[in-house]
């Protein structure tokens, strides 16, 4: 079964005395592509230069809302121009986080806006950090249109997950699922179309169950499919083959 890791931070120093070993690991198990989402400017480069040596990672740019206090104006310039340049696959990870609420909302409101406008320009989809905020980035979402995207690591409602795929939109789910105590969640997998979800791991964060305390890692993406599976009801092998045709579809992967 082929799987696509939708929103993996394999840049992070996390990964730096392993990553090699874990890319191997990866593909005995399937996961043989792997969407790198940037979350600051300087972070850019390296993230560009990884996915350029090595097959199957493929970069995302953008500036993620917990670093506000990390990210300038001129950020958004030089990230038009790596968009130009580079040609990533999606603008991400960007959004809004209403969790912390030391985070200015009128800087991250601004800061969402001029990247969705960046991706509306670049014709590329868009890769969402949603906390507290999924009413807030919909109504924002109607009134800058943008080529779809991923709502990564969903845990919103049904009626706002249908506002997503009315969008263009998928869903990402993965480690959280492998709780049993995660019953809103596995409700939600269960509840929202297969045609609508992609798998993730968010590694180096939300590691699976039979990891717990322990760094999250891309290897571990099968048992995320083995719990959607089995929230579902449905055999691993067809919930593996259209949540990879869904990351290819709306992330333009041949």
């Amino acid at each position: 079964m082929e799987l696509v890791d939708t929103h993996c931070h394999l840049d992070v120093a996390d990964f730096d005395i392993d990553r090699d070993q874990i890319l191997a690991r990866c593909r005995q198990h399937g996961v043989n592509r792997i969407v790198v989402p940037g979350i600051h400017a300087a972070g850019w480069d390296g993230l560009i230069t990884m996915c350029h040596r090595e097959q199957g990672l493929y970069p995302a740019l953008g500036l993620h809302p917990i670093y506000l206090d990390q990210h300038r104006d001129k950020d958004l310039v030089e990230l038009e121009e790596r968009v130009v340049r580079h040609r990533p696959l999606a603008v991400g990870e960007i959004g809004l986080d209403y969790y912390v609420e030391s985070l200015s909302k009128n800087r991250q409101q601004f800061l969402l806006e001029q990247q969705l406008d960046i991706a509306q320009r670049a014709a590329l989809p868009v890769i969402l950090h949603v906390r507290k905020a999924h009413d807030q980035i919909i109504a924002t979402l109607r009134r800058i249109t943008v080529h779809g995207g991923i709502c990564h690591a969903f845990n919103g409602s049904l009626q706002q997950a249908h506002h997503y795929i009315d969008l263009g939109f998928k869903l990402g789910f993965g480690g959280m699922l492998t709780y049993e105590r995660s019953r809103k969640l596995r409700r939600l997998a269960r509840d929202i179309p297969l045609t609508a979800i992609v798998l993730e791991t968010d590694a180096p964060d939300m590691t699976v169950a039979s990891h717990r305390g322990e760094r999250n890692s891309p290897e571990y993406l099968p048992e995320c499919l083995t719990a959607l599976a089995g929230v579902r009801g449905e055999e691993p092998a067809t919930v593996a083959k259209q949540t990879t045709q869904n990351a290819l579809e709306i992330l333009k992967l041949s």
